[in-house]
This record gives structure tokens, sequence and C-alpha cells, in this order.
């Protein structure tokens, strides 16, 4: 297996980056606006992405997206925004071990609305993994 083109690989990496962005962010957001905050994040994906492109020669002409692809990244782009911003105003008045879980409840909704939407189809082990992780969340997040 090619672990550059395993999304497995990638997915575990991205666990690892969102538990230490909520790490990051409880101890960043102290003495700040959970608003600002995000904002300041959002210049520093924004320019780490830039810098990621350029490094890699991956910008594509903007005339060589369709319409629907512009219009469905704009809607993932003010889903990505609120989440962001509701997360950080958690993150501001709650404590992490307890936000982040109810937060990946993002994984039986994807789960959801990808049979719905998306027409895929989950196994029996799949639908039990999901109501698994939907008990989790709520038990760690449970006082």
């Amino acid at each position: 297996m090619n672990l550059s083109t395993s999304w497995q690989l990638w997915a575990v990496l991205s666990a690892l980056f969102a538990a230490l962005t909520a790490i990051f962010a409880k101890i960043g957001i102290e003495n700040v606006n959970s608003d600002f905050a995000t904002f300041i994040r959002t210049i520093v994906i924004l320019v780490t992405l830039a810098f990621i492109l350029l490094a890699t020669g991956q910008f594509q002409s903007p005339g060589t997206i369709s319409g629907r692809t512009y219009s469905f990244l704009l809607l993932s782009g003010l889903a990505t925004g609120a989440s962001w911003i509701c997360y950080f105003r958690a993150l501001k008045i709650g404590e992490a071990a307890k936000v982040a879980p109810i937060d990946k409840l993002s994984v039986v909704l994807v789960a959801l609305f990808g049979v719905a939407f998306l027409g895929e189809r989950l196994s029996a082990p799949n639908w039990l993994g999901i109501g698994l992780i939907a008990v989790g969340a709520v038990l760690v997040a449970y006082r």
C-alpha cells in the first residue's frame, strides 16, 4: 500500500491534528474573543495552504472549475466557518474533553447525510459503529 495515497493514513492524521486543534485552541483562546481567535486561525490556514499550493505547483486556473463546483465549495466554506465559530465558542466556555466529543457527533451526521443525500450504503456493523460513536460522544460529555 502506498502511504501517500492511503485514505486511512490521511484520516488518522486528520484525527490527530483535530485533537491538537482542540488542545491548542483551548489554551490559545484564554485571553481573546473566540471569533477573533477563529479569524487568526483562518489567516494561518490561508497562508499555509497558499504556501503548499505554490510549493507543489497545484494552483489551477479558476476558469477550469465549474459553477456547480464553486457553489458547493462556497456552501462547504460557509459550513466550515459556522462550524469553527461554534466550536471555538464552545471551547471558550466548556472543557475541551467534553466539547470535542460532541463536535465529533459530526461523524454520525455525515453517515446519516451520506445515506440520505449521497446514496451511500452502510452495513449492519457500520450502523452499529455509528450508534456506538453517538452513545460514546454523549457519555464522554456527560457530567
